[in-house]
């Protein structure tokens, strides 16, 4: 159904749509506080020792990358730092 060019992208945005749903019930579940980031956050882009954004990174095919600050970061992991950074600064918003 995905290869259905007029469909796939509403069948995409609905498994995304359940996947989130479980994610907050789980998070019901174990008492845990779920927080949504902005889908547009550059999390592979910014550096999570000194926050400086590298435009370079936007390439897909860079998974590693060293900052001005001397940082070397591995793309997903950087993300992740970010990501979480970003929603504990929402939460403490």
């Amino acid at each position: 159904m995905i290869k259905n060019s007029k469909l796939a992208k509403h069948i995409a945005d609905v498994s995304w749509s359940k996947f989130v749903q479980m994610i907050e019930y789980k998070g019901d579940w174990y008492n845990c506080i779920i927080q949504k980031v902005d889908t547009f956050f550059a999390s592979s882009q910014t550096c999570s020792k000194c926050g400086i954004k590298n435009p370079n990174v936007k390439d897909l095919s860079v998974r590693k990358w060293t900052c001005e600050c001397g940082a070397e970061h591995d793309r997903d992991l950087n993300a992740s730092l970010n990501i979480l950074q970003e929603g504990k600064k929402l939460l403490a918003d």
